[in-house]
């Protein structure tokens, strides 16, 4: 991991009143990852990010971006980083071409808006009015202004949520391309599909304090190392020898039907390779692995749209 951070936070606060909204969150981002802050809505993943980018004053902590102060050095942040707001609007006659060419005299350099328009999908929509564009593509539109100037930290905020799913998957590819163009993204999302398939690292945000980060694999792995499998199939005498099995910590048969369950990478393979090794005839099969949202499950007690 380089040594200087894209993003650092150190003991960042801010409270609203009586409310604390951000409860000393300290996490650092580096160059070219995608990282997210998920958790519930009202977590406080919105006010850390921006926090970050300088819309909001801290009651504590201290933050830099690129090196910079968010408050003190505004102006000169304002012109490295792309900002995609959650429930983004614009007025709803303007045009796509319009509002590219808005966005683009706030900067004093930017990329050709057509080229950008092309590769976000949108160049066939380029003389329709906000008004008339779906979901998706407004989205895209959103993303297109917050790259115009060609940022170097792109931050995007619950960018998919009320998608439908193919839009949503869509939107996932943009941002992967983002992140392949040498950007950094921070995140914020409630949907644990997402999180697992877009970022390099996540910080899990509840009641505004971070209760843990690290790669979805890593906190996978760490939290809920239980595997299952379940599967149907005739053979001999097979359920004692089940036990056998690498990894394995339980095994219950009904029948045909066998229940495993067991820990490690490995365990799903294993099994496999057992039932190719007892030439066992299936007839049903299906795995069962945790997920982020398990890991939030357990380490909060309630499910991530509570």
């Amino acid at each position: 991991m380089p040594s200087n951070p894209v993003i650092s936070v150190a003991n960042l606060a801010k409270s609203y009143g009586s409310t604390v909204a951000v409860d000393n969150v300290s996490l650092e981002i580096n160059e070219g990852e995608i990282f997210g802050l998920i958790g519930p809505n009202g977590a406080g993943k919105t006010t850390t990010m921006e926090c970050v980018q300088g819309l909001r004053r801290p009651d504590g902590g201290t933050i830099s971006v690129l090196g910079l102060d968010p408050r003190r050095d505004e102006t000169a942040l304002r012109r490295r980083i792309g900002v995609q707001h959650q429930e983004a609007q614009l007025q709803k006659r303007i045009k796509v071409w319009e509002a590219m060419d808005l966005w683009a005299r706030l900067y004093p350099q930017v990329v050709d808006p057509d080229e950008l328009l092309g590769l976000l999908g949108l160049e066939s929509k380029r003389n329709s009015r906000f008004m008339s564009l779906s979901g998706g593509q407004k989205q895209r539109l959103f993303i297109a202004l917050a790259l115009i100037h060609d940022p170097e930290v792109v931050f995007l905020d619950e960018l998919t949520t009320g998608l439908d799913p193919q839009a949503r998957r869509a939107i996932w590819g943009l941002v992967t391309d983002i992140r392949g163009r040498g950007k950094t993204v921070l995140l914020t999302t409630h949907l644990m599909e997402e999180a697992e398939r877009l970022c390099d690292r996540v910080a899990i945000i509840e009641h505004g304090r971070v209760i843990e980060m690290g790669t979805p694999r890593e906190l996978v792995r760490k939290h809920c190392p239980e595997r299952g499998v379940f599967f149907t199939g005739a053979g001999g005498g097979i359920s004692q020898r089940l036990e056998s099995i690498s990894g394995i910590r339980s095994a219950h048969t009904e029948g045909e039907a066998h229940t495993l369950r067991g820990e490690g990478d490995d365990f799903v393979t294993n099994v496999i390779r057992f039932i190719a090794q007892e030439g066992i005839h299936i007839t049903g099969f299906r795995t069962e692995i945790p997920t982020l949202e398990d890991v939030f499950l357990k380490l909060t007690g309630h499910g991530i749209r509570d």
